[in-house]
Protein backbone atom coordinates (compact mmCIF):
# COMPACT_ATOMS: atom_id res chain seq x y z
CA UNK A 1 0.00 0.00 0.00
CA UNK A 2 1.29 3.78 -0.88
CA UNK A 3 1.10 6.17 1.68
CA UNK A 4 2.06 9.86 2.02
CA UNK A 5 4.36 10.24 5.46
CA UNK A 6 2.99 12.78 7.84
CA UNK A 7 6.09 13.19 10.13
CA UNK A 8 9.36 11.08 10.22
CA UNK A 9 9.19 7.45 10.61
CA UNK A 10 11.99 5.48 11.46
CA UNK A 11 13.26 2.92 9.00
CA UNK A 12 10.09 4.19 6.87
CA UNK A 13 11.04 8.07 5.53
CA UNK A 14 11.10 11.46 6.21
CA UNK A 15 7.79 13.25 6.21
CA UNK A 16 6.09 14.37 2.99
CA UNK A 17 6.94 11.36 1.04
CA UNK A 18 5.17 8.64 -0.44
CA UNK A 19 6.65 5.15 0.42
CA UNK A 20 5.26 1.82 -0.57
CA UNK A 21 4.82 -0.47 3.04
CA UNK A 22 2.54 -3.41 3.88
CA UNK A 23 -1.24 -3.21 4.30
CA UNK A 24 -0.80 -4.47 8.04
CA UNK A 25 1.37 -1.94 9.15
CA UNK A 26 -0.17 0.87 7.40
CA UNK A 27 -3.05 -0.37 8.88
CA UNK A 28 -1.64 -1.11 12.62
CA UNK A 29 1.12 1.96 13.24
CA UNK A 30 1.25 4.50 10.81
CA UNK A 31 -2.75 5.32 10.37
CA UNK A 32 -3.82 5.29 14.16
CA UNK A 33 -0.90 7.21 15.53
CA UNK A 34 -1.51 9.82 12.38
CA UNK A 35 2.00 9.07 10.77
CA UNK A 36 0.32 8.73 7.71
CA UNK A 37 -2.62 8.99 4.81
CA UNK A 38 -3.30 6.60 2.11
CA UNK A 39 -1.97 7.93 -1.07
CA UNK A 40 -4.99 8.85 -3.57
CA UNK A 41 -5.20 10.60 -6.05
CA UNK A 42 -6.68 13.26 -4.33
CA UNK A 43 -3.90 13.05 -1.17
CA UNK A 44 -1.16 13.18 -4.32
CA UNK A 45 -2.49 16.31 -5.54
CA UNK A 46 -2.52 18.22 -2.01
CA UNK A 47 0.98 17.25 -1.67
CA UNK A 48 1.74 18.70 -4.88
CA UNK A 49 0.01 21.93 -4.09
CA UNK A 50 1.29 21.97 -0.04
CA UNK A 51 4.69 21.67 -1.86
CA UNK A 52 4.11 24.20 -4.43
CA UNK A 53 3.21 26.45 -1.48
CA UNK A 54 6.46 25.58 -0.19
CA UNK A 55 8.63 26.71 -2.94
CA UNK A 56 6.92 30.28 -3.48
CA UNK A 57 6.91 30.64 -0.03
CA UNK A 58 10.73 30.04 -0.01
CA UNK A 59 11.43 32.24 -2.63
CA UNK A 60 8.96 34.87 -1.90
CA UNK A 61 11.51 34.89 1.47
CA UNK A 62 14.72 34.79 -0.43
CA UNK A 63 13.37 37.45 -2.44
CA UNK A 64 12.70 39.74 0.68
CA UNK A 65 16.07 38.93 2.15
CA UNK A 66 18.07 40.38 -1.27
CA UNK A 67 15.95 43.16 -1.00
CA UNK A 68 16.86 43.67 3.21
CA UNK A 69 20.49 43.09 2.44
CA UNK A 70 20.45 45.61 -0.05
CA UNK A 71 19.13 47.78 2.11
CA UNK A 72 21.71 46.83 5.26
CA UNK A 73 24.90 47.11 2.61
CA UNK A 74 24.33 51.03 2.36
CA UNK A 75 23.99 51.08 6.35
CA UNK A 76 27.01 52.98 8.33
CA UNK A 77 26.68 52.48 12.62
CA UNK A 78 27.78 55.21 14.75
CA UNK A 79 29.40 54.34 18.10
CA UNK A 80 31.33 57.20 20.62
CA UNK A 81 33.41 55.37 22.60
CA UNK A 82 35.97 56.94 25.72
CA UNK A 83 39.69 56.21 25.41
CA UNK A 84 42.25 55.93 27.56
CA UNK A 85 45.50 58.15 27.94
CA UNK A 86 47.13 55.16 25.56
CA UNK A 87 44.56 55.77 22.64
CA UNK A 88 42.96 51.76 23.51
CA UNK A 89 39.31 51.59 23.49
CA UNK A 90 37.34 51.11 26.31
CA UNK A 91 34.89 48.37 26.25
CA UNK A 92 33.64 46.88 23.10
CA UNK A 93 30.74 47.05 20.93
CA UNK A 94 29.18 43.92 21.39
CA UNK A 95 26.54 41.90 18.21
CA UNK A 96 23.72 43.08 20.58
CA UNK A 97 24.69 46.62 20.36
CA UNK A 98 24.70 46.45 16.81
CA UNK A 99 21.31 44.59 16.78
CA UNK A 100 19.60 47.26 19.27
CA UNK A 101 21.05 50.20 17.52
CA UNK A 102 19.89 49.21 13.72
CA UNK A 103 16.43 48.63 15.44
CA UNK A 104 16.27 51.78 17.17
CA UNK A 105 17.88 53.85 14.12
CA UNK A 106 16.35 51.85 10.55
CA UNK A 107 13.37 49.88 12.11
CA UNK A 108 15.20 46.54 10.83
CA UNK A 109 14.68 43.56 12.96
CA UNK A 110 18.16 41.13 12.64
CA UNK A 111 18.99 37.90 15.26
CA UNK A 112 22.22 38.35 17.06
CA UNK A 113 23.03 35.16 16.77
CA UNK A 114 23.22 34.99 12.82
CA UNK A 115 26.27 37.25 12.99
CA UNK A 116 28.97 35.32 11.06
CA UNK A 117 32.68 35.31 12.76
CA UNK A 118 32.14 38.18 14.52
CA UNK A 119 33.82 39.56 18.22
CA UNK A 120 32.80 41.83 19.81
CA UNK A 121 34.10 45.84 17.91
CA UNK A 122 37.46 46.71 19.87
CA UNK A 123 39.01 49.07 18.32
CA UNK A 124 38.45 52.80 16.65
CA UNK A 125 38.11 52.99 13.41
CA UNK A 126 35.33 50.99 10.83
CA UNK A 127 34.83 47.56 10.95
CA UNK A 128 32.70 45.13 8.57
CA UNK A 129 30.60 42.82 10.31
CA UNK A 130 28.33 40.02 8.30
CA UNK A 131 25.16 38.63 9.37
CA UNK A 132 23.23 36.03 7.34
CA UNK A 133 19.33 37.25 6.72
CA UNK A 134 18.45 33.51 4.46
CA UNK A 135 20.50 30.98 3.56
CA UNK A 136 22.94 32.22 1.39
CA UNK A 137 21.92 35.73 2.09
CA UNK A 138 24.99 37.67 3.72
CA UNK A 139 24.68 41.42 4.54
CA UNK A 140 27.64 43.75 5.63
CA UNK A 141 27.25 46.24 7.95
CA UNK A 142 29.42 49.27 8.49
CA UNK A 143 30.25 49.54 11.74
CA UNK A 144 32.25 52.98 12.94
CA UNK A 145 33.46 53.77 16.09
CA UNK A 146 34.61 57.26 16.87
CA UNK A 147 36.87 58.58 20.02
CA UNK A 148 34.33 60.37 22.28
CA UNK A 149 35.56 63.70 23.72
Amino acid sequence: MEVILLKDVKNVGKAGTIVKVSDGYASNFLFPRNLAVVASQKGKEVKANQEAQEKADYEKNKQDAIALKDRIDTITLHFFMKSGTSGKMFGTISTKQIVEEITKQYDITLDKRKFIDTEPVGSFGTTLVKTELFKGVIATIKVEVLEKK
